[in-house]
């Protein structure tokens, strides 16, 4: 991947102690077994070219996004940053608000999931499981339906919890698949339809200055996210 490539990576947010960006779909957050290139390198490739930095460049991964998964995403520029913010992440006063577009109808217009999911790392798939299952964690999540149309949902999504897969989890146990879910949807979904879960708002304290700080990024202009007008979207980000 070119750096022509990487200088279409949107920045939203930069200062001495952050950078944050909107990540590309299909991207890796991170190097994983696949080999191919990945978000953190080339961002940290980007920060070498454009201060002229010699050495290591240090960027901090502070929350993950899934490879199939675009939207609104920070890194830390320094180690102090990367430890107060995964500090923020830790007490729950780090933000995550998502969009996802689902199959059906949820059961209320707005509501809380709460499930105990399990991962296999052998299969990299999480189930929703008995309480008292060995290993399982809860996973919290607040939602509100935002629009419906052609038999999907538009949901506005709050996590709690950042276990793996999490919407994607519980959107289908609560019957409603997200729309393109290769791995939880696959017997409502075509084969190489892009999952509809984009990172609309990370919010949390600066690690620094203490201030608030709010990235906002809404998913592209693209079916299925394109079955709801502008006013309708601009919700996803506005409380």
């Amino acid at each position: 991947m070119s750096h022509e490539h990487l200088s279409q990576i949107p920045i939203l947010y930069e200062d001495n102690h952050l950078l944050g960006i909107v990540k590309p779909v299909n991207i890796p957050t991170q190097a994983d077994i696949s080999g191919d290139p990945d978000l953190l390198s080339l961002l940290k490739d980007d920060i070498k070219e454009r201060f002229n930095k010699p050495g290591n460049v240090y960027l901090g991964l502070v929350h993950r996004l899934d490879r199939p998964v675009g939207g609104a995403m920070i890194f830390a520029k320094t180690s102090k940053a990367a430890s107060r913010l995964s500090e923020t992440v830790r007490s729950r006063s780090f933000r995550k608000i998502y969009a996802a577009v689902v199959h059906g109808q949820l059961p209320a217009a707005r509501g809380t999931l709460k499930d105990m999911l399990l991962k296999d790392p052998k299969t990299n798939m999480v189930s929703v499981v008995k309480k008292g299952t060995p290993g399982a964690k809860e996973a919290i999540l607040d939602y509100e339906v935002l629009g419906t149309s052609g038999g999907f949902s538009l949901v506005r999504v709050e996590l709690h919890t950042g276990r793996s897969h999490q919407i994607r989890v519980q959107m289908n146990q609560a019957g409603c698949p997200l729309f393109g879910d290769q791995k939880y949807g696959s017997r409502v979904n075509k084969p190489g339809q892009q999952i509809a879960l984009w990172s609309v708002v990370v919010g949390f304290p600066h690690p620094v200055t203490k201030e608030d700080v709010k990235l906002t990024c809404l998913p592209p202009s693209e079916h299925p996210w394109n079955l709801w007008s502008e006013s309708v979207l601009n919700r996803l980000v506005t409380e």
